[in-house]
């Protein structure tokens, strides 16, 4: 009897491919990169439409486009991101500091707000002002941000491969509270979460914004009681539900009969 769970099948399926270079990645996250893209932006910009996504990074351009600028930029920053994301995985960079600003420009260059910019936020920096980020947070006090994160980042190193889902979940629950930035810290945790995994050979994360309901109360269980465990049986359906069509190719291949 197969007790494998559909989890560790796409954990499997993933490791089979043994991918090393960017280009092997671009090609095993054909389809993925736009759909990670479109639910990411979508989960806190319901004016993202995944037609506006897939031509953004199929054509690097929109037809009839009708939205606002600001939408227009964060769908064209999401393909920049991207495109950072597969040439750092390439170089085998470690997620750092530098790394993670890096994300967090590319993800909310030309979207600030007047007011933000007023205060002297800047794509790319650690927030200077605090912001409500929850039901009762604002996130860490902008001069404990510098050392949380590092603090964070050096919990981060030498984690084994298979505890890479605890590990990302962990990092992006303390993330997230810490909310080290002015803007964007969501679609920054999610796609610094997932070039962790990727690092640990663990296929990425689409966190579909159909769940985010979910998604928010397993980050409340952390930001609350510091419990870790929604956040990672979350993740782990996410998993299964980001990769299912894969999952249920190799099945149909297992059991068509032999010629």
């Amino acid at each position: 009897m197969d007790v494998t769970t559909n989890y560790e099948k796409a954990i499997s399926l993933w490791r089979q491919r043994a991918i090393t270079t960017d280009a092997e990645l671009a090609e095993a996250l054909n389809g993925h990169s736009i759909a990670f893209a479109y639910n990411s932006g979508k989960i806190e910009n319901t004016n993202i439409t995944y037609n506006d996504t897939r031509e953004i990074f199929e054509h690097d351009g929109v037809t009839s486009y009708t939205g606002d600028l600001r939408t227009l930029f964060e769908l064209k920053n999401a393909k920049e991101a991207n495109e950072f994301l597969l040439d750092a995985f390439n170089k085998k960079i470690p997620l750092d500091e530098a790394l993670i600003k890096s994300f967090q420009r590319i993800l909310t260059q030309n979207t600030y707000d007047t007011r933000r910019w007023q205060l002297g936020e800047r794509p790319g920096e650690y927030k200077l002002h605090d912001y409500v980020t929850g039901k009762n947070e604002v996130g860490a006090s902008p001069d404990e941000v510098n050392e949380e994160m590092s603090e964070l980042l050096s919990e981060m190193k030498d984690v084994p491969d298979d505890k890479a889902l605890i590990a990302a979940a962990y990092f992006h629950a303390k993330f997230e509270n810490i909310h080290p930035f002015a803007d964007g810290n969501g679609r920054t945790g999610r796609i610094a979460m997932n070039y962790f995994l990727l690092m640990h050979h663990h296929p990425p994360i689409i966190i579909h914004e159909e769940d985010r309901k979910s998604y928010y109360d397993a980050l409340e269980s952390w930001d609350e009681r510091q419990e870790l465990s929604p956040l990672i049986n979350f993740l782990e359906a996410q998993t299964v539900k980001t990769w299912e069509k894969q999952i249920e190719r190799a099945a149909r291949r297992k059991n068509e009969p032999e010629r």
